[in-house]
């Protein structure tokens, strides 16, 4: 007889050995997966006999993740600002950091949304979520990652007031139109960075969302230059930056001739938000 708990350990064991840096835990969210139960209940269920087919199955997910394959991606979902987004490998996996950005956007007050890379539409949609009376435009690169976007749309029950529409940067916005905000959470990382990336990022993320190759910084170029032609008055331009990048991105604002420029740190205390105001016409 296989119990749970004889499965535990020896998933704990084969993902130690392949250099996952919390093996317990890992197996333990892909144990509950794997049994269809909450986290919460698995302790209750771990003397119990396991199936051979659904110990099949979490032999499959465990070697997967030995293989580096993020857990969110094993999953299928990832928790962000309370709810579950859909991701997969055309996608980013929403991280805890950038909920900063969605916390400075909601003290903002915006009635149309712009995101920039929109990607599986976290940002924006937590957005429109949290907001009932705003509606978005999200724009990316990637038809398979706006794939992914309009399912987590349809799952979070924004679909009508969210529009995602494939294109570079401000390519897919039409002439003239304008927005109270505007958020991004780009491409940062530099070419020399990504030869020291995990391999839960480097071999298994999107490496169009990940790095821009260069300086890390050539769509904070692109975005600063062209958000004020899309900003109302008295609009504002969020982005996400990487460690270091805030002296960097916070001249960019100021070449633009962005007011009230201010670099946020998240609970790690890293710079993480770089927030810009367009005055525009106003006195």
């Amino acid at each position: 007889m296989t119990t749970g708990s004889d499965l535990l350990v020896a998933a704990t064991q084969t993902l130690r050995a392949a250099g996952v840096d919390d093996p317990a835990r890992d197996a333990r969210v892909l144990l509950a997966h794997v049994l269809g139960i909450d986290r919460s209940r698995l302790t209750l269920v771990l003397p119990d006999e396991v199936e051979d087919h659904a110990a099949a199955a979490f032999g499959r997910v465990i070697e997967a993740r030995a293989a580096r394959q993020p857990v969110a991606q094993i999953t299928g979902t990832r928790a962000f600002y309370g709810r579950d987004f859909i991701v997969t490998r055309d996608v980013l996996d929403p991280r805890p950091d950038t909920e900063l950005l969605v916390d400075t956007a909601l003290e903002t007050p915006f009635e149309t949304v712009l995101d920039l890379g929109t990607g599986s539409g976290c940002i924006l949609l937590t957005l429109l979520a949290e907001n009932q009376l705003a509606d978005g435009q999200g724009v990316d690169v990637s038809a398979a990652a706006l794939v992914v976007a309009k399912r987590n749309a349809r799952s979070l029950g924004v679909a009508d007031r969210a529009r995602l529409t494939e294109g570079s940067w401000f390519d897919a916005v039409k002439k003239g139109a304008q927005f109270d905000l505007i958020v991004s959470n780009p491409p940062y990382i530099s070419a020399e960075e990504m030869t020291t990336l995990v391999p839960e990022v480097a071999s298994w993320e999107p490496r169009l969302a990940l790095t821009p190759g260069g300086d890390g910084l050539a769509a904070y170029r692109a975005i600063t230059s062209t958000a004020p032609r899309h900003l109302v008055p008295r609009g504002h331009l969020m982005v996400e930056i990487g460690a270091g990048q805030a002296p960097a991105v916070k001249n960019l604002f100021e070449a633009a001739d962005f007011t009230a420029i201010r670099v946020l740190k998240d609970l790690s205390g890293h710079d993480r938000v770089v927030v810009g105001q367009w005055v525009g016409d106003q006195p």
